[in-house]
């Protein structure tokens, strides 16, 4: 039987398997994509996805996280693809970094999920816990991208 632990990896795993499906063959021309009614495209939803975990995880270890420095103007709460810069990562990028995330918190995180910390401003207090929370959160923009795309036929 798994420990939850070794499930909560599965699922993060799965979702992220699942998410990377759901954009395989979106063009980098239709990631640019903003229909009337949104704020953003696709590719700024993987970055934003791929740079809120990160964010979470620093937000409760005080730790500094292994996402660039500049993700946060391009792909942070509020950012808009008018922040993109040329150095901005293309879909293809975006699709590697999100593909090696799971592995790597699992790497750098894996034996600290139920480390105590000071809560942050939600009440998480744990690694574990701000993996519930972004599972949630990828599953969120997920369905963001489901409907960009369904606006793109």
């Amino acid at each position: 039987m798994k420990n939850r632990h070794e499930v909560l990896f599965t699922q993060l795993e799965s979702y992220r398997s699942y998410i990377l499906g759901v954009v395989e063959n979106v063009t980098e021309e239709e990631a640019e994509i903003i229909p009337k009614g949104f704020n953003n495209n696709i590719r700024w939803n993987l970055g934003h996805i791929y740079l809120d975990q990160y964010l979470w995880i620093q937000a409760v270890t005080k730790e500094k996280a292994g996402v660039p420095e500049q993700f946060q103007a391009w792909f942070g709460y509020g950012t808009s693809p008018a922040d993109f810069t040329p150095e901005t990562p293309t879909m293809e990028e975006l699709k590697k970094l999100l593909k090696g995330q799971p592995a790597e918190i699992k790497a750098q995180y894996g034996e600290r999920l139920e480390e105590e910390f000071a809560p942050t401003e939600m009440g998480m207090h744990t690694i574990e816990q701000v993996l519930i929370r972004t599972i949630f959160h990828e599953g969120m923009h997920l369905q963001t991208i489901l409907d960009l795309k369904k606006c793109m036929r």
